[in-house]
């Protein structure tokens, strides 16, 4: 069992919380057993770090005192399971229904659209490199496993979108003006919809690449959080 929170392996796996160390080792951290689980079900799982002895699984164990799973886990009150996952190494396909994603910055709000994705069927979630990291704790937590039974890709939207529309995909991207009411634009076989920055909405050359852009007619305020939006539009798309 490791007991120091200056055990160099301990330091190594804790380095894992920021963004750099995780881009150089292409890895990164999930806490609690059910994203543990998950991981391990889909083969990214590396090493399990626990404080539960009795705790078996068909990879590296590391057994850890209750201060070291302290020194690791980024919320107040751990749970005894951690692991160090490969990152995912989805590349773009053409597929009825893609979400893309033009900098969102908020952890929740990006953990709860891909949860949404996964619960409306959609097949793959697309990523501007300036939306906040997938790999952020608040976003895998948001997620409560979704992450790993869902595409997602970090792609400049500028290079996928001409992409989408070669493949014959409409595009549609979502704005508060120059856009069709939702009602008004009909559904295809091959969609994808792009939701914009919290406050700012999409940058104006992904706008700018988009097929149609459309608004949801709303009453007594001027815009919805994104998370709702987004699932509002995937509700009214999906592929039943």
């Amino acid at each position: 069992m490791i007991t120091s929170v200056n055990n160099p392996r301990i330091k190594e796996i804790n380095a894992l919380h920021k963004k750099k160390q995780r881009d150089e080792k292409g890895l990164f951290l999930v806490e609690g057993k059910h994203m543990v689980e998950e991981a391990i079900k889909h083969n990214l799982a590396i090493t399990i770090i626990t404080t539960d002895q009795n705790y078996q699984a068909d990879c590296e164990l590391l057994y850890v005192s209750d201060a070291v799973m302290h020194k690791l886990a980024t919320t107040k009150t751990p749970q005894p399971y951690m692991a160090v996952c490969k990152k995912f190494a989805y590349t773009y396909q053409k597929q009825q229904r893609s979400l893309l994603l033009d900098c969102i910055q908020d952890p929740g709000n990006l953990g709860t659209i891909l949860r949404t994705a996964l619960a409306l069927g959609y097949d793959q979630v697309i990523l501007s490199p300036d939306t906040v990291d997938l790999y952020n704790e608040k976003v895998l937590r948001a997620t409560q496993g979704a992450i790993f039974r869902l595409p997602i890709i970090v792609e400049d939207l500028k290079t996928i979108i001409p992409q989408l529309k070669q493949d014959g995909v409409e595009v549609v991207g979502t704005a508060l003006r120059n856009a069709k009411d939702i009602h008004d634009i009909k559904k295809k076989d091959y969609m994808a919809f792009v939701m914009g920055n919290e406050g700012n909405g999409m940058h104006d050359e992904i706008a700018d690449l988009c097929d149609e852009r459309l608004y949801i007619p709303i009453n007594n305020m001027e815009s919805l959080n994104v998370g709702i939006a987004a699932a509002i539009v995937m509700y009214t798309y999906r592929e039943e």
